[in-house]
């Protein structure tokens, strides 16, 4: 089972010293916040450090996997928004993301981003879906996969469980447009354990990524949640895509909590062999 570090944990670092880290830790990946690379226009980052930043985090033996936190930068943007500049600039973004997961050598985006994904009025969730259609589309023309991914009702009103998400993604029917499953989200909105929730889904094709973090939001192991079930279910179900470290709460520390949860997430899977 592969697994990826989420790079924004270690974001303090520089580029190469987050790659250099995931990888003597044990990570087989980063997973990459775009706007950790740039704060204002990552989807226009020169293809000269497109290249460099591909070729520092293979070399150090942590490359790029996916890309997630797709629209924190550059500010304002919305795929709900019936302001047709704004959600021009929207799609734009979505898209130049696309661009530059194919060019870092990623094979995944994972689309979080909640507060960009209100849905307040008649017509927002119409634009959402066709947003999505959209960037399942020019993912698969990069051979790519675009994931919705749900989140729980505190954090967002729209896609709020994996049944939701998989609904979307399913009346979509694009091949590059996936979701997928967020642990915390799962603990927090989900009347299944996250383990069966991969039992169930697994299977029918619609889950292409997990995200683990426990639901308060530390890493796997400093919470309540337990991940030998999760990935038991993994392993049971064939599940071959790749998992990444997502905590928010960074206790004590990134570089802490990232060793810790590949210790003890190494350490289950051991005991499973």
């Amino acid at each position: 089972m592969r697994i990826s570090l989420c790079n924004e944990v270690v974001a303090g670092l520089p580029f190469a010293e987050q790659a250099k880290l995931a990888a003597a830790l044990g990570y087989d990946g980063l997973e990459v916040a775009p706007f950790t690379l740039d704060g204002e226009a990552p989807h226009r980052i020169p293809a000269a450090r497109r290249a460099e930043l591909r070729r520092i985090a293979a070399e150090a033996g942590a490359p790029i996997t996916s890309l997630h936190w797709l629209l924190v930068a550059p500010a304002g943007l919305s795929i709900t928004t019936a302001d047709a500049t704004v959600r021009a600039r929207t799609l734009d973004v979505m898209q130049g993301l696309v661009e530059l997961a194919a060019d870092l050598g990623a094979t995944l985006l994972v689309h979080g981003s909640p507060k960009q994904r209100h849905v307040a009025a008649d017509g927002d969730a119409a634009r959402a879906e066709e947003a999505m259609a959209k960037a399942g589309g020019w993912a698969a023309q990069h051979g790519l996969t675009y994931c919705l991914e749900p989140l729980d009702a505190g954090q967002t009103n729209w896609a709020r469980n994996v049944e939701e998400a998989i609904d979307i993604v399913a009346r979509l029917d694009l091949p590059g447009l996936k979701t997928m499953l967020d642990v915390s989200a799962a603990g927090n909105g989900e009347a299944e354990p996250a383990a069966a929730l991969l039992r169930r889904f697994i299977p029918t094709g619609w889950i292409a990524h997990v995200h683990l973090n426990d639901r308060n939001r530390r890493g796997p192991g400093q919470g309540e949640d337990r991940f030998g079930p999760v990935l038991t279910a993994l392993r049971d179900a064939r599940y071959a895509g790749f998992c990444a470290v997502e905590p928010f709460d960074y206790h004590p520390d990134g570089a802490t909590s990232a060793a810790r949860a590949i210790g003890y997430l190494r350490g289950i899977q051991e005991m499973m062999a």
